[in-house]
């Protein structure tokens, strides 16, 4: 069975795309970072690439390197790496952000012209207390989708979570996922959603933010987040200490937003036992960020019982996973 066979589960996330299959007994998933550089335009350098098998485009006069490498040579001209996406939305203001995001979806998937192949991919919740549209986002990666050849359907990225996670709780639970543009949140009964709602408060917002503090570009910020930066420590690092400030801040803005959800929330269901939670997203991967989180949701008395805080099996691929068993199911 080629890897292309059966159905695709597909995370389109500020800062990364993430694809699962399962050509078999076991998932499998890749990456790409939802970003893109540009670079002088020359044949050698075309030529070069081609050799060197580095995904790039060629626009308006300019080579557009994305995906993966898009971070090197971001590195390497002291720019900022540029994206399709912001704020877990279509960036209408990136005037090439469209044929990049496809150029990446294109690589990750390939097309599948006349064989309508399910996918399912994720989308964020609007903000809590919001009615922000998604109908453009939603509806452009559909027509981005189907131009490939596949059937596709979304779901919630805090509902995929649940999915993911959750099958032994009976899809019970809340669902938190912390990318780069947005933390969604969505509690489930019984597999159905019955609140869900996100916060702008992300990983970006920690990145720029600490990048204004210290004078450092958000990229290199990023880089630091994810390679180094952990909980429960002195830092003798400014950056350390600077993203360590920005952390707590959005933790306090995403438990405070969870309290305000179920103020706000009426009708809700009877849960007959305490509600897991799982936490996933690459903003959730320092050391010590569950107890911090914890810590921080109990320092009040919560409006629900909680069973358990906990983090996703591998929380870059949760929502995947969880998108790409939303697609199985509908077979």
């Amino acid at each position: 069975m080629s890897k292309n066979s059966g159905a695709i589960g597909l995370d389109v996330g500020t800062s990364r795309i993430v694809v699962a299959r399962k050509p078999g007994e076991d998932y499998e998933f890749a990456s790409q970072l939802n970003a893109f550089v540009s670079i002088p335009r020359s044949r050698i350098t075309e030529g070069v690439l081609e050799r060197e098998m580095i995904p790039h485009t060629t626009l308006d006069g300019e080579i557009v390197v994305h995906g993966n490498e898009s971070e090197k040579f971001a590195g390497i001209l002291n720019a900022e790496i540029r994206r399709p996406m912001s704020g877990g939305l279509l960036d209408v203001r990136e005037p090439d952000g469209l044929r990049v995001i496809r150029e990446i979806i294109s690589l990750m998937i390939g097309s599948r012209a006349g064989e309508r192949q399910r996918l399912c991919f994720t989308v964020p919740a609007a903000p809590l207390g919001a009615q922000e549209s998604l109908t453009y986002h939603e509806a452009t990666l559909k027509q981005i989708f189907g131009e490939l050849g596949y059937q596709a359907a979304s779901i919630n990225e805090g509902l995929a979570v649940i999915y993911s996670e959750l099958e032994s709780f009976n899809y019970t639970g809340i669902g938190i996922s912390l990318g780069g543009g947005l933390c969604n949140v969505c509690l489930a009964y019984l597999s159905v959603p019955v609140m869900s709602f996100s916060v702008a408060k992300a990983g970006d917002f920690i990145d720029q933010s600490a990048a204004s503090m210290t004078g450092e570009r958000a990229n290199r910020i990023r880089l630091t987040k994810e390679d180094s930066f952990h909980f429960n420590g002195f830092f003798a690092d400014k950056i350390h200490q600077v993203i360590g400030v920005y952390y707590d801040d959005m933790i306090r803005s995403l438990v405070a937003a969870l309290r305000e959800a179920f103020a706000r929330a009426r009708d809700l269901p009877k849960f007959n036992r305490p509600l897991p939670v799982v936490l996933s997203g690459g903003t959730a991967l320092p050391a010590g960020f569950r107890d911090r989180f914890e810590n921080i949701l109990f320092e009040k008395d919560f409006p629900a019982a909680v069973s358990e805080i906990r983090m996703a099996q591998n929380p870059l691929h949760a929502t995947a996973k969880g998108a790409l068993m939303y697609a199985l199911s509908d077979l």
